[in-house]
């Protein structure tokens, strides 16, 4: 029994079900929250990262209690929960009514193993307040301006899903503020599904019965696809993933790892694809079995990004590779980045002493020498560029692989304001098992060559996460592209992956469309019974998820 289930959001007498939850009043001074109406207060929220038009708001508030959530949540008829607005799927763009900011929910704490952080804190400030400790957060995503709030309702993810998995494999608790105010204290391992596929909510003046879709997603690393669905699940990972449907993260606590590994950063080109994705699949082998073995010198691959030929060609395009002295062969079919663990006591002049000798018949088994005997075996060595951790040079690779959908954006941009307003980014976020990932990207290639598109492919490709980009340059161009991306999805589908690996649905209409094919008709009610008995006026993220 743990105490806060015995004592913390109930009163009533032990025991609880397991699959029962019980709301409580919220916490704090229900003073009216900061509130700004005026044009220029507003225009700040009307867009996301995604850039869709028609954003509209009546006015932003900046509540800082739950009892300031709890009342906006009471009084008004449509409320869209944001934080950073790094949304690339518009579902942190407003469509009427009251932008609930979570700016001023700030509060951080720090302790061995987690950090407790009000769901405006940054990714940015975690690690800034873990560093002095040398702990760390590893799901982040790549843009750690992101929020907490943001990163739990898209279940986000980055290149280290490979070994370090989602956001939801990181939170340990949750406080929510449902649409009728109730507020919910969830603690992973206390509430789990009933056997026969639901949950009960006792709250201020209903019992609420809520049941767990019957579909089943697909099984891959990160999933970022409508509501999570399993049996026996954990009530915390509904409100994973759920895009701000179902209630307002007002706090969390996650995990962290101390201490924080080195990392190396090798920076590779490969002049065919089948080398590159055979490099890959040697990487995770050797890592899987150090993690399965607790090898002691074992390789340990925590991540590796991929950029495809078109990507190299932008970069080059664009004057990355002089800028940042990155070598880009002309016979490049792609470039991988890799980040390979070491032993926190390795210093810079033994690995630098490793390296050297790797290929030397006597030289010791380490994770550095096994790692350069793979690109040897591969032809890669000379081809390959190794940063030790504190090397200035790990920036430079990061930057150059940030330079990718930089250049993309900006060609975007340029088509906008030299050919036609209308044109917009298009681009996949499809995840697959790794073994059929060369069928994935054969249909990249396919899709973009027959409908005549510029387009670039880049991505997580340890864990099978790859984003298609399309540049249009025409309104024909981008009719074509939304098709492209549409069949990419459906390819992913078909190879048994999902078509939302790490951006969420958001108010997309071709990720809206994907989901709908992958949880099907009865799925798509499933999820709106859900939504229903959590919040019952719909006043939550209208339209987002397509509910």
């Amino acid at each position: 029994m743990s105490e806060s289930r015995a004592s913390g959001a109930s009163s009533r007498a032990w025991p609880i079900p397991w699959h029962v939850v019980r709301g409580r009043e919220p916490a704090g001074p229900a003073t009216p929250p900061r509130f700004d109406p005026s044009p220029d207060g507003v225009h700040a929220y009307l867009s996301d990262a995604a850039r869709m038009p028609g954003g509209h708001a009546e006015a932003v508030a900046y509540p800082t209690t739950e009892a300031e959530v709890a009342t906006l949540l009471r009084e008004r008829s449509h409320v869209l929960a944001v934080g950073a607005q790094s949304s690339l799927t518009g579902g942190a763009t407003p469509t009427g009514g009251l932008v609930l900011s979570t700016a001023r929910m700030k509060a951080l704490i720090t302790s061995s193993h987690r950090v407790i952080v009000g769901s405006g804190v940054t990714l940015t400030e975690i690690e800034s307040a873990l560093a002095p400790d040398r702990r760390w957060y590893p799901p982040a995503p790549t843009y750690l301006g992101a929020t907490v709030g943001g990163v739990i309702a898209t279940n986000a993810a980055g290149a280290a899903t490979f070994k370090y998995g989602t956001t939801r494999d990181w939170v340990e608790a949750l406080t929510v503020v449902l649409a009728t105010g109730d507020v919910l204290d969830l603690r992973r391992g206390e509430v789990r599904a009933h056997p026969d596929g639901f949950f009960e909510f006792e709250l201020r003046d209903r019992r609420v019965r809520v049941d767990v879709p019957a579909y089943r997603r697909p099984a891959v690393p990160k999933v970022s696809c409508g509501y999570y669905a399993a049996p026996g699940m954990d009530l915390v990972d509904l409100f994973i993933g759920a895009e701000g449907t179902l209630g307002v993260v007002t706090s969390a606590t996650l995990r962290v790892v101390t201490p924080r590994p080195s990392t190396v950063l090798v920076w590779v080109t490969c002049p065919s694809r089948a080398t590159g994705l055979r490099l890959v699949d040697r990487l995770r082998s050797a890592s899987q079995e150090t993690w399965c073995s607790r090898q002691t010198h074992g390789l340990d691959v925590s991540a590796i990004e991929h950029m495809d030929r078109r990507s190299l060609d932008l970069l080059r395009e664009d004057g990355v590779e002089r800028s940042l002295d990155i070598a880009l062969p002309g016979d490049s079919d792609l470039a991988l980045l890799i980040a390979l663990e070491l032993d926190p006591g390795l210093t810079a002049d033994m690995a630098f002493s490793e390296i050297g000798r790797a290929l030397d018949a006597g030289a010791p088994s380490t994770s550095l020498t096994r790692f350069c005997r793979m690109l040897a075996d591969e032809t890669l060595l000379d081809r390959a560029e190794i940063a030790l951790p504190g090397d200035r040079r790990q920036a430079a690779f990061v930057a150059c692989r940030e330079a990718v959908p930089t250049a993309v954006n900006q060609r975007v941009a340029r088509g906008q304001h030299d050919i036609d307003p209308t044109i917009e980014k298009i681009a996949a976020d499809v995840i697959v098992p790794f073994d059929r990932l060369p069928i994935l990207l054969d249909a990249f290639d396919a899709g973009f060559r027959s409908r005549h598109l510029d387009g670039a492919a880049w991505g997580h490709i340890s864990d099978g996460n790859l984003h298609a980009n399309v540049i249009p340059r025409s309104t024909e161009e981008l009719r074509a592209g939304k098709a492209a991306i549409l069949e990419f999805g459906r390819v992913a589908l078909t190879l048994g992956g999902a078509p939302c690996a790490e951006h969420g649905v958001g108010r997309n209409p071709i990720k809206q469309q994907l989901m709908r094919e992958l949880v099907g008709p009865v799925g798509m009610e499933a999820m709106r019974r859900v939504k229903r008995a959590l919040d019952p006026r719909g006043i939550l993220a209208p339209g987002v998820l397509g509910l």
